[in-house]
């Protein structure tokens, strides 16, 4: 089963609206994949939904982050890594990726597409993903 890392827009977006991002939570639901997020992530995630774009409650966001650790293998990296300077923030994705032993890093955001590969791990965005496992078992 394919382990797959997605940043924490990723989430957001899926939570918040229909499509690709959207998909790609589902496919986690149904154990097609496995989503693979760390602390950081699920904190950032709460955060992002709270904030006044999307107006989530504080107990809407906890609820959020409690389905995703449900649907989700939340791993606790052991490594940090400085490959994105100019966003460290996005460092803490790479770091969950490695963590995780992710086969993908699913992604929106321009610093992470840049990068490409990590660690011999595609970094792609969920519409490629989806394109690229569409019909394939695992």
């Amino acid at each position: 089963m394919r382990r797959v890392t997605a940043e924490s827009n990723i989430i957001v977006s899926g939570l918040n609206f229909p499509g690709n991002a959207r998909q790609l939570l589902a496919s986690a639901e149904a154990g097609a994949i496995r989503l693979c997020v760390s602390p950081a992530i699920l904190e950032e995630v709460a955060e992002v939904l709270q904030r006044e774009k999307f107006g989530w409650s504080a107990a809407e966001a906890q609820e959020a982050i409690d389905w995703i650790s449900q649907i989700a293998d939340v791993v606790e990296p052991k490594q940090t890594v400085d490959v994105i300077k100019s966003d460290p923030d996005d460092n803490r994705i790479l770091e969950c990726a490695l963590a995780a032993c992710a086969d993908y890093i699913i992604s929106g955001d321009k610093h992470l597409l840049n990068v490409t590969t990590f660690y011999g791990t595609p970094i792609l965005r969920a519409a490629e993903f989806i394109q690229l496992t569409q019909g394939q078992g695992d």
